[in-house]
């Protein structure tokens, strides 16, 4: 039996189209979802984007029984503020990463009560911060591609031990934060 199929080989030109590809695939994915974890963490620390501001914010993470709220609610708002503008830049892209995925694992915890897609639409699930999360940990392994501020830097981190590490990181992060809101 012979093989018949029809061969592509891989030039410089079409290795080089994917790379570009790539590029703009991680840098279009990085500033929607960087922009928006940036968007969430300014609803939370100023008020902005019809968001709660930080005292109904810090009311609220009290109300969660993260106590003292203003310091869990302030930490949460910077993680997003911090993470999502890293993101959007595609600066230390493993940290930002980390950062937003700690985040969200907390996020997961505070809404798992209302189950992956609840029934009563008054009850929020967790599927929203579940699909933040996997962004987090897919660019943590991916890196911030061709178009960022790490691309080419002596800085610039991708890869599977770094994807691993961000995501240790991050599981780290948000296993010592709901332990301090058990203790505190």
């Amino acid at each position: 039996m012979t093989d018949t199929a029809t061969r592509i080989t891989a030039t410089a030109t079409t290795i080089d189209d994917q790379t570009t590809a790539t590029g703009i695939g991680l840098l279009v994915l990085r500033i929607g979802f960087g922009g928006l974890m940036a968007a969430y963490g300014a609803q939370k620390l100023f008020g902005w984007f019809n968001g709660p501001g930080w005292r109904a914010n810090a009311d609220g993470f009290t109300a969660m029984g993260y106590n003292p709220g203003e310091l869990f609610g302030t930490l949460a708002g910077l993680s997003e503020l911090v993470g999502g503008l890293l993101l959007v830049f595609g600066l230390f892209t493993p940290l930002a990463a980390a950062i937003v995925l700690g985040t969200m694992i907390n996020a997961i915890n505070a809404l798992w009560s209302g189950g992956l897609f609840p029934a009563d639409p008054s009850v929020m699930g967790f599927s929203t911060p579940l699909l933040f999360a996997l962004v987090a940990v897919t660019v943590a392994f991916t890196g911030a591609g061709r178009f960022s501020l790490d691309a080419g830097r002596p800085w610039e981190r991708n890869g599977l031990k770094w994807g691993v590490g961000a995501v240790v990181l991050a599981v780290v992060a948000g296993v010592v934060t709901l332990i301090f809101k058990a203790v505190l």
